[in-house]
């Protein structure tokens, strides 16, 4: 992590602390800072999310957004990275809150997996479930932007043409689980022409993501913040209808309401990799990011 990107705080899961101090703390943050986000994945357990609803109702303020990321584990926590490197740039809390959205879809998540048997977040063929029970298969699959899975040999061959890659300049990070396959930083990164490599300790909720602990997960991000605020400055802001706040986009992440106005308009031709670097002096610190409990293991370092 560098010294300019702000720390994320953890709200406790149920298990491991009561709701009166999650309360607590999410109270704390809100007199601390005046709004905060709390970035959580898709996957987080019932209990957990539930948890999170209750914690704003019970402190009856929408300063404080809830935003669901439909991402792997380790996609995630760059995410969550990305929005608190935003956090200290001139936006506003609900800019930042739902720039996670736009994010999203320029993070190429995937995994190297010894088995598919037990995917479900990922479409897979009849095919690939049944070579996953051959002795040394192995698996490369991507979740987003869009799924995609190929069979990857023994000596590092692959079957088909390799994973999409992204069409824009981008850093690669990897956590590895039970796997030392050097398949993703040796062939799969080069390959797509990342800008460097950089290995982190896999978040705990990936084994059950991905359905076996014996993977090599991966994510190419945006890693310039001077092209993530490019990229977010070039959307246009609009006005919640309810809260008022400006946000990008058509639902607001505080209130869950819709904007004022029309859609926010398209996303700009070609990717992000021709635009430039941002305007303006930074500002402090506008919000600080809640990573919900399984966010706070292997968040990228950069």
């Amino acid at each position: 992590m560098d010294a300019h990107t702000p720390t994320a705080a953890q709200l406790p899961s149920p298990d491991e602390a009561p709701l009166d101090d999650a309360v607590r703390a999410a109270g704390l943050l809100l007199e601390q800072y005046g709004h905060v986000v709390v970035a959580y994945p898709a996957s987080l357990p019932v209990a957990h999310e539930r948890r999170l609803y209750t914690v704003r109702s019970m402190l009856e303020s929408h300063r404080l957004a809830l935003v669901k990321l439909d991402l792997p584990p380790l996609a995630t926590a760059v995410v969550v990275r990305q929005l608190r490197q935003l956090s200290i740039c001139d936006f506003g809390p609900g800019v930042v809150a739902s720039a996670a959205r736009l994010l999203s879809h320029y993070v190429h998540a995937g995994a190297l997996l010894h088995s598919v048997a037990k995917l479900d977040r990922v479409p897979v063929g009849l095919k690939s479930h049944a070579k996953s029970w051959v002795p040394g298969a192995q698996f490369a699959v991507l979740a987003s932007p869009a799924p995609e899975l190929i069979r990857v040999g023994s000596g590092g061959q692959s079957d088909t043409p390799l994973l999409t890659g992204p069409d824009f300049a981008t850093r690669m990070v990897l956590a590895r689980g039970q796997a030392q396959s050097d398949w993703v930083n040796g062939t799969l990164a080069p390959h797509w022409q990342a800008q460097g490599v950089d290995e982190v300790p896999l978040p705990a909720a990936s084994p059950g993501w991905w359905g076996t602990p014996k993977l090599v997960e991966f994510a190419a991000f945006l890693p310039d913040i001077a092209i993530l605020y490019q990229l977010v400055s070039s959307v246009r802001r609009e006005a919640c209808s309810w809260c008022g706040i400006e946000l990008i986009g058509d639902l607001c992440g505080f209130c869950a309401a819709p904007a004022a106005a029309v859609p926010v308009a398209s996303l700009p031709p070609g990717g992000p990799g021709g635009l430039g670097a941002p305007g303006g002096a930074q500002q402090p610190d506008r919000g600080r990011f809640l990573p919900s409990g399984v966010l706070g293991h292997g968040t990228p370092a950069g």
